[in-house]
This record gives structure tokens, sequence and C-alpha cells, in this order.
């Protein structure tokens, strides 16, 4: 083992962060929903997540648009907002565009 490997481990170890054989690899339920949002798209059954954010961000007037997840279950996409500190979370029906609720109001 190298005297670099070595440190980190001794890091993350006093720090509490173990390392993972899958470091860096996407969880296997998000890469079911990243492959359902695109089969989707694909099929016409799910509106792009540009499309959902071309609609959204314009009403998002000074907040700092952080990413969105998809949950493939629902269709919903959630896209994640900054505004003063506080984070916004906006649902959006992935089939229609809607607009299902949004956490500042």
């Amino acid at each position: 083992m190298t005297m670099v490997l070595k440190s980190f481990l001794i890091a993350g170890a006093l720090c509490g962060v173990a390392p993972t054989a899958a470091e860096g690899a996407v969880p296997q339920h998000r890469r079911e929903d990243q492959n359902a949002a695109l089969e989707g798209r694909r099929s016409g059954r799910i509106l792009p997540v540009r499309e959902i954010e071309r609609r959204v961000l314009p009403s998002m007037h000074g907040a700092k648009y952080l990413g969105f997840d998809f949950d493939s279950a629902t269709t919903i996409y959630t896209l994640k907002f900054l505004r003063d500190g506080s984070v916004i979370w906006v649902d959006v029906d992935g089939r229609s565009g809607h607009v299902l609720r949004r956490s500042d109001r």
C-alpha cells in the first residue's frame, strides 16, 4: 500500500469518512431513475428536463438553480433552488410540465 493511500485512509478514518469500493459510482436507484427518464423522454411520455427547466426557471426570480432529481415511480421532477439562504423545492409533473407544489408557498 502506498504512503499516499495509507494517509488517505487514516485521514478518512479520523474524519469519519470511509472510502467505498464504488467510490464515485452512481447509486443503483439513481441509475434506474435516469434510465427511466431517458426511456420516457424517448417514447414521448415524459418531457425532457430542459423543457421543464424552460418553464420553471423564469418564475424563480432571484433564486439560484442548483439542479434536479427525477423520481421514475411518480414521474416527478424536483427542481432545487436557493434564495436568501433558503432552499426551495419545486415538484413538476414530468408528463404535463405542470408545477405540483413549491416549498416557498
